[in-house]
């Protein structure tokens, strides 16, 4: 008798997401690991769909031998391309542009905010003060944003009728949207520092986007600029954005992701005037589960049939090249 496939879960499914994914195939043994039993889990798994937040053995799980699949419930892969991984034969596929429309909102929510100086009305408010102040436009504005894939792209599409020009890098300058006034390979990241008022991060972390924005970039941002993370906290090197927001050279700061999360209690940037913070919640949504289980299922269906997975992941650069991701 054949053995079943072990397939390991760690996202916040519930007995229906597992129902639909074992209703893929009779040969598929659905396991949900959770947080608290994915790291024992994964050295019996065969395929393994989710995000872990715990330390995981992967060193050990890759010389067991046994996984052959690693799918992402997240657009970020920091928690499971570590070097074993990266240099085993192991495919490895996100969850890229799969959220694009939260992140999205995410971007325009913080970005307007600012613009509008929330923080000073919401302050305000709980003081029951009704004092009028001066606000920045959106308009006619330039916005740059660093990574233009599934989550820059359509941050851009929604930006676009709101801005006077948008301009942007990658590693991959290729098909530049309609939106996109300007895009430039990623080592013209000065260049768009240089004239953008609004800076958005929309990239990837990994060996080449850690720390990436600096006191040097920082420095190299137009006086009074916003800067928007809605990539990973550790693309930023918070203690000189710290330092450049209290100087003045920035105009503010629109944070969903932090170096270190949750931020500490203790970190200056929950007193600073001009800073948004939300606890990563860009990719949060209603039907984030079901989207998700969906798109799993479909990859499943293709891995089980041996067809081309979506968003298959370069695992020397940190994502899916454009050609791989989803359609």
């Amino acid at each position: 008798m054949t053995r079943k496939q072990r397939l390991v879960l760690c996202y916040p499914v519930d007995p229906r997401h597992r129902q639909q994914i074992a209703a893929v195939s009779p040969d598929i043994e659905v396991v949900d690991a959770g947080q608290e039993g994915v790291a024992e889990a994964l050295l019996e798994a065969d395929l393994f769909c989710g995000h872990a937040k715990v330390p995981v053995p992967w060193d050990e799980v890759v010389a067991a031998g046994r996984l052959q699949w690693i799918q992402s419930s997240a657009a970020g892969l920091d928690h499971c391309l570590v070097p074993s991984v990266i240099d085993s034969e192991i495919p490895v596929t996100s969850a890229s542009g799969l959220f694009a429309n939260q992140v999205a909102e995410q971007t325009l929510t913080l970005l307007l905010g600012l613009v509008r100086d929330l923080p000073a009305s919401l302050r305000q408010q709980q003081e029951r003060s009704f004092d009028r102040h001066p606000t920045g436009d959106l308009f006619g504005r330039t916005v740059g944003i660093v990574g233009l894939g599934g989550n820059g792209r359509r941050v851009a599409e929604v930006l676009a009728p709101l801005v006077g020009r948008i301009i942007a890098t990658d590693m991959f300058p290729i098909d530049r949207p309609e939106c996109v006034d300007a895009l430039w390979p990623a080592d013209q990241l000065d260049r768009l520092l240089g004239q953008a008022d609004v800076v958005v991060l929309c990239i990837p972390l990994n060996t080449q986007t850690d720390g990436l924005i600096g006191a040097a970039a920082l420095a190299t941002m137009r006086p009074g600029a916003l800067l928007i993370n809605v990539a990973r906290g550790q693309v930023v090197v918070e203690s000189e954005l710290i330092e450049a927001l209290r100087s003045g050279h920035l105009g503010g700061a629109g944070l969903d992701v932090t170096q270190v999360e949750p931020l500490p209690v203790e970190s200056p940037l929950w007193s600073l005037p001009r800073v948004i913070i939300t606890p990563h919640i860009g990719a949060q949504s209603a039907r984030r589960v079901d989207d998700t289980t969906d798109f799993y299922c479909e990859n499943l269906t293709r891995w089980l049939a041996g067809r081309p997975l979506l968003n298959l992941v370069d695992k020397r650069l940190g994502f899916p090249r454009r050609s791989a991701a989803q359609s």
